[in-house]
């Protein structure tokens, strides 16, 4: 464990274009040291690199809470799984600690839920775009979330009105759809779920 005090060398700067705060340290840092991380901020932990979180904006915050309860109603309540909406973390390795924004794991694979986190790959991840973390969901988790098994990633842009259901196939993700307003998108994972899109925004 790297401590706070002494050995991580904090060196707080905004990373261009994206909003984020970098913390530079001599190690990469593992969840212990995720979890005595100062609680006044959020944060994601990407190979090793604690990333602060942005609070989101209000365009994020009403989709967010559109999906999640949505998928609450219709797939939990029914009893075809569990939906967890942004702040929980999701362990997928001791160097990478994401908090999704909505997660699915099937009831087949509910023993990686704990009371604390998500400790593995869940089966379905949406990632809400914010300008301050697009490019982290775009490139740096979309890798990550193929490479632990994550079978399915929607992305919802807010800007475009949109959700791009990518589905995995042979490690990596393939567009199936961008879905805007008017139509609806099918989801394989969640068995054949339709969410219309209007709903969301």
């Amino acid at each position: 464990m790297v401590s706070w005090e002494n050995s991580v060398a904090i060196c707080a700067h905004a990373t261009k274009g994206t909003g984020m705060i970098a913390q530079a340290v001599s190690a990469k840092l593992t969840y212990e040291d995720y979890c005595n991380a100062p609680e006044d901020k959020r944060y994601e932990l990407l190979d090793g690199e604690l990333l602060i979180i942005p609070s989101p904006k209000e365009a994020h915050q009403k989709s967010l809470l559109r999906l999640s309860s949505t998928l609450y109603y219709e797939i939990e309540r029914a009893g075809f799984g569990h939906i967890y909406a942004a702040p929980f973390d999701v362990i997928l390795t001791d160097n990478d600690v994401v908090q999704p924004d909505v997660v699915f794991v099937s009831p087949e694979r509910a023993n990686i839920i704990t009371p604390d986190n998500i400790r593995g790959a869940p089966d379905l991840v949406i990632e809400i775009l914010s300008p301050s973390t697009a490019r982290r969901d775009l490139d740096i988790k979309r890798r990550l979330y193929a490479r632990h098994g994550v079978r399915e990633y929607w992305i919802v842009d807010t800007a475009r009105r949109t959700i791009e259901l990518l589905l995995l196939r042979g490690g990596e993700y393939q567009l199936q759809g961008a879905f805007g307003v008017g139509q609806t998108l099918v989801s394989p994972t969640l068995g054949g779920f339709a969410l219309k899109i209007d709903e969301v925004f």
